[in-house]
């Protein structure tokens, strides 16, 4: 924790609750009154927390999840959705590019993002799942992307370019058009979820998770997170050639020869991230 509060120092989250447990950062998004919705000030300081974790070599994996039985509700409609409609152009582009810089910092850090999921994760929060490297949902878990139900494009915060690929084209086009729910189960067989558990024990899998990949080898997953993003529009023969120069930057790491090492005696490699 010393280097994250050094990076960070001055900078402690006001807007939801940040702990971190045996390297897993855990971010509560605690606004349980009104289903955990996000403002001006938790967006800012969201991205704020994801950048700096690009430096906290700490911090192996991250989950996050809402207080009170929801994940999420998105943008709150009195402290955003009412003063957008009285603002003019550019600060309308500054608020939408600050949203997509929060999604950016999230691919941006090496780290593992898992999302436990419960109940309401709609708007801004089903984007903070969506960009999530795994999800584990709830039976009753509602994610919506329902832009559409305050008069704007589906096209938010990433919107049209993940949301095919995790669950097809077709089904992506019906909830960025209607704005409708999907539910735990349809999550489950779309993709979307990795797994479901019972609201009581979703947070356990997703910390549970997070534990295990945050005592592999941090620097390969951090390689893999990259890879994963920036593959989406290479072609196979550029693909393959980013792969092999990725994976001889891994081969040069300790945690390549403590596992070797482990190999040959027979053990399990107990990995350190460098």
């Amino acid at each position: 924790m010393k280097e994250f509060r050094t990076e960070m120092a001055g900078h402690a989250p006001r807007h939801f609750k940040w702990r971190v447990e045996a390297g897993v950062g855990v971010i509560t998004i605690a606004r349980p009154e009104r289903k955990n919705p996000l403002t001006f000030a938790s967006y800012a300081e969201l991205r704020d927390l994801f950048q700096a974790l690009q430096r906290a070599r700490d911090v192996k994996a991250v989950v996050v999840n809402g207080e009170g039985g929801n994940f999420c509700s998105g943008g709150d409609v009195h402290e955003i959705i009412g003063p957008l409609t009285r603002m003019p152009m550019p600060e309308l582009l500054e608020f939408t590019r600050m949203t997509g810089d929060l999604i950016k910092a999230m691919r941006a850090c090496p780290q593992p993002v898992i999302s436990a999921v419960d109940g309401v994760c709609a708007g801004a929060g089903a984007m903070i799942a969506l960009f999530s490297d795994l999800r584990y949902g709830t039976p009753a878990a509602k994610v919506a992307f329902l832009f559409t139900r305050v008069g704007l494009a589906g096209a938010d915060m990433g919107a049209c370019a993940l949301l095919p690929r995790v669950i097809g084209q077709g089904r992506a086009s019906e909830l960025l058009y209607t704005g409708r729910s999907m539910s735990g189960e349809e999550g489950l067989a779309w993709g979307f979820f990795n797994a479901l558990a019972a609201p009581d024990a979703v947070l356990a899998q997703a910390l549970e998770a997070a534990r295990g990949l945050a005592a592999g080898p941090s620097f390969a997953h951090g390689m893999t997170k990259k890879m994963l993003q920036q593959e989406w529009a290479a072609g196979l023969d550029e693909a393959i050639e980013m792969e092999a120069q990725a994976q001889a930057i891994c081969m040069q790491t300790e945690d390549f020869r403590r596992a070797y090492r482990a190999f040959a005696a027979r053990q399990k490699p107990v990995f350190e991230g460098d």
